[in-house]
């Protein structure tokens, strides 16, 4: 069994704003975990805004890889248990670790992960392209550069609607709106009848993450549905979402990897929740793994390698009109160069 680590700068194609940051360039960690001649990937995007650095997840990862040898051969949402105790405040790094074990696993059984889990991958859904904020100008160039059916707008701005507005002149694709917890919630229930009528489909996060009674109130008078991000980290978050919530932003990253993402949908569905998996920017390791969820998704935001300039791998391809799958097993991802 042997565990690599490789470190990458991801080269933005625009300047990505959103309410409290901005970037040009997203670092991000690539892990590796070879064994019986097969090797899996996994991948974190590093963020100044969660405290997580790439140097800091290596570190955190390298102190567990005994745990990975002696366990190698179970399935990796055992592994994941016996991580979680050492890895419960880095979630980033478990998330890339049980990523590749899952790609890992995949490859062994010489299946593609959604066919362990009997998906039809014809059933993933179309996933979001994201609009950074920017001038209304330059969002305005950004849709006419890569038209898409489906575009996520961040907002956050204290001209938001005016920029909707603007937007819906030069496109019929269907808007998500992501406010990044920037809003009150009268801005978002008297927004939610104005976007309504400007052909947006759900407004995600719009208010700060725990203020409850505020998110009582919204979801009784929205008028579009409001889907949770930040307020839908870890597990023991998804029950809370019920009732305040019409639907769960799930991220990887966030909640630890693929495995507690797995409980989490199921959770949801059973509280009748809509689900949605997201991305952090990752490179087409982080997506093939989400696009692994995605038949099971009512929504998907994937779009992160669609962002980049510069890519670290084979794997899913995401077009305008569909998600093409790779015919290799696991998350089908080759990494570029990797020997």
């Amino acid at each position: 069994m042997k565990i690599e680590y490789h470190q990458y700068q991801l080269q933005l194609k625009d300047t990505f704003r959103i309410s409290h940051a901005s970037r040009d360039v997203q670092p991000s960690l690539v892990v590796s975990v070879s064994h019986n001649g097969c090797t899996g990937f996994g991948e974190a995007a590093a963020t100044s805004y969660y405290g997580v650095t790439v140097e800091g997840m290596i570190r955190s990862l390298k102190k567990v890889e005994k745990i990975v040898e002696d366990y190698i051969e179970e399935p990796p949402e055992v592994i994941w248990e016996k991580l979680y105790p050492e890895l419960k405040t880095e979630t980033f790094a478990l998330c890339a670790l049980d990523m590749a074990l899952h790609d890992l696993y995949g490859k062994r059984k010489q299946k593609p992960l959604y066919k362990l889990w009997n998906l039809d991958p014809s059933e993933a859904p179309q996933t979001s392209y994201t609009i950074g904020i920017a001038s209304t100008e330059d969002m305005i160039r950004k849709i006419k550069d890569f038209p898409w059916p489906l575009y996520k707008i961040k907002l956050g701005t204290d001209h938001d609607i005016e920029i909707i507005k603007a937007l819906r002149k030069h496109t019929n694709s269907v808007f998500r709106i992501d406010a990044n917890a920037a809003w009150t919630a009268e801005q978002a229930i008297e927004n939610s009848h104005i976007l309504k009528e400007l052909n947006v489909e759900f407004l995600e996060q719009p208010l700060p993450v725990d203020d409850f009674e505020e998110q009582k109130m919204l979801y009784k008078n929205s008028a579009l549905p409001i889907i949770a991000d930040e307020s839908c980290i870890v597990e023991t978050d998804v029950e809370k979402c019920a009732n305040n919530f019409h639907g769960v932003n799930i991220k990887l990253t966030k909640c630890g990897g693929i495995t507690p993402a797995l409980r989490m949908i199921s959770k949801a569905k059973s509280l009748g929740l809509k689900t949605m998996v997201g991305c952090m920017t990752e490179s087409t390791v982080g997506i093939s793994a989400i696009a692994q969820l995605a038949p099971m998704l009512d929504y998907v935001d994937m779009d992160g390698a669609l962002l980049l300039k510069n890519d670290t791998s084979t794997g899913v391809k995401i077009t305008s009109e569909k998600v093409i799958y790779p015919t290799e097993n696991g998350t089908g991802v080759k990494l570029f160069k990797f020997e």
